[in-house]
């Protein structure tokens, strides 16, 4: 993939914070098998002291924000570990769902190899799940994570049988077009491919203090794949 210029990736910025809207299949941080190219190093290409306040998977695009300087990072850690951040995904799940305000309440446990599970022995992990649009076969639903558990939102989501779509580890199958679409024709010898080629979760908005106290709410738009992806569903209702 082609790397993108960071400038370009920024919501919001001051002398303190710089809120970017990371797209996906980068990484936040160094992954196991250091070298690749991740968000961090191509931040620190333009601020010295950076540092990413949180991380999102490599496949969730969105609101991420990072900090400027140890004290800024610092005022925002305390905000996460305390649970004055307040996070907004969308997702696009099988199934058609009715859900306002639904508040799930399922402990996490991480596993081995990058899964997470739920487990009555994990850790506390509370999601508040609301409907946006139905679709024939699909819902675009907004997350609101209380907690802050690996997965924890694909892993909840997969709990009430409403599974995001591509989220091909925790059951959520891949939409193909044709599907849908009576009038589809490919190509001949040509495979169809998935309509969107990761799990369909966007951080759509984080909301915090600045170091001054002063609240600040960045919205992060859709990248293409997820945009397109709502826009085709949305044809079919």
């Amino acid at each position: 993939m082609k790397l993108p210029e960071f400038k370009d990736l920024i919501l919001f910025e001051d002398e303190d914070y710089v809120v970017i809207n990371k797209p996906p299949f980068l990484a936040t941080l160094d992954e196991r098998f250091g070298g690749a190219p991740n968000i961090l190093r191509l931040a620190r290409e333009v601020y010295d002291d950076v540092q990413a306040c949180h991380r999102l998977d490599k496949e969730t695009s969105g609101s991420l924000a990072l900090a400027k300087n140890p004290a800024a990072y610092r005022h925002l850690a305390m905000q996460f570990e305390d649970r004055q951040v307040k996070k907004i995904y969308h997702a696009v799940s099988w199934g058609v769902h009715e859900y306002e305000g639904l508040e799930v309440d399922r402990s996490i446990e991480t596993t081995t190899k990058g899964r997470a599970r739920l487990a009555y022995k994990g850790k506390p992990a509370v999601t508040l799940v609301r409907t946006l649009e139905a679709y024939a076969r699909h819902t675009l639903l907004e997350c609101q994570p209380i907690t802050g558990r690996m997965h924890q939102i694909r892993l909840h989501l997969a709990y009430l049988q409403a599974p995001i779509v591509g989220d091909t580890m925790y059951g959520g199958d891949n939409f193909y077009l044709s599907s849908l679409k009576k009038k589809f024709n490919m190509k001949q010898g040509e495979e169809e491919q998935p309509f969107i080629k990761r799990f369909a979760l966007h951080a759509r908005q984080l909301t915090f203090s600045l170091l001054n106290g002063e609240p600040v709410t960045i919205e992060a738009p859709y990248p293409k794949d997820f945009r397109v992806l709502v826009e085709n569903l949305q044809q079919y209702r």
